[in-house]
């Protein structure tokens, strides 16, 4: 019992200081509360921050996509349209060599003012290459109407800028102007020499055999600089396709000026003919 009761004053010492225990825990309790508050707090407003940030990016996405439909449509548009400046250009023959000409440069200036104008608008100010893959076949068939129309008119190589010099009064120009890149140029060039080999093969047809030489060499030197180039760029598939059907352009339009040099002694002469070794001298001509 003496020893019951000596722990009295301890046990009224735990009784009196239990109240201040629970108060302190009860503190904690409402501090763990509040910090808790503040975490889904804070939690809410980064949720309400990514949703923005996923909104603007969903938003930033679907107007990526429109406008790459209407760069598509645009693109195509100056495919077609550059198509019917070089069939133009083919129409034309050493009669009717200036009246086509000039029709060709009305025409490829249409396509600037009309389609091309339509795709600068769409990109200038942008980050156009993410969208080269839908603009650059227009763009290579362009550059050969362009370049097809230059070389026969003056017998010389358009180059990238003067193209893109034409291209800057479409651009306002409080942004970035479109401007068309190496590639699509050297690719442009590419599909230039086909077009100029079907146009060798009809001037030795017409008897235009010095303006199908020129034709050869022309074509053999843009064969021959680009294989300089080509090593040194970025893999690119659609350059070594092109560039096989270049070398075949070139071998095309040598066989057939060299067959014309070596055979051309073989050619019957025309009824008719004012040649003194002929035996039709004298014969009138035949109007076909």
């Amino acid at each position: 019992m003496l020893h019951s009761f000596s722990s009295l004053p301890r046990f009224s010492l735990f009784l009196t200081s239990k109240p201040q225990r629970l108060h302190q825990i009860a503190g904690r309790g409402s501090s763990y509360q509040s910090s808790t508050k503040r975490a889904r707090t804070m939690a809410t407003a980064i949720e309400s921050t990514m949703k923005d940030a996923f909104t603007k990016y969903a938003e930033y996405l679907n107007n990526l996509n429109d406008k790459r439909e209407r760069v598509v449509k645009a693109s195509r548009d100056v495919t077609m349209n550059s198509k019917k400046v070089i069939f133009q250009v083919h129409r034309m023959s050493k009669y009717n060599k200036v009246e086509v000409l000039e029709k060709a440069e009305k025409d490829l200036a249409a396509v600037t003012d009309q389609y091309m104008s339509r795709l600068v608008k769409e990109l200038q100010g942008t980050d156009f290459w993410k969208l080269r893959r839908a603009y650059s076949p227009g763009i290579q068939e362009y550059v050969e109407a362009a370049t097809f129309c230059s070389f026969c008119k003056n017998g010389t190589l358009l180059k990238l800028d003067e193209i893109n010099n034409t291209l800057l009064p479409l651009s306002d120009p409080s942004l970035q102007p479109l401007q068309i890149n190496i590639l699509d140029y050297l690719l442009g060039l590419a599909d230039l020499t086909g077009e100029l080999m079907r146009l060798a093969i009809g001037r030795i047809s017409d008897r235009e055999l010095e303006f199908a030489e020129k034709i050869c060499r022309f074509v053999r030197d843009i064969y021959r600089e680009l294989t300089l180039v080509v090593p040194h760029m970025d893999d690119s598939s659609d350059m070594k396709i092109k560039m096989d059907t270049m070398l075949q352009s070139v071998m095309k339009i040598e066989n057939a000026c060299f067959n014309v040099h070596v055979r051309g002694s073989e050619y019957i002469p025309l009824l008719g003919s004012n040649d003194p070794s002929s035996f039709l001298v004298g014969v009138p001509d035949i109007e076909l």
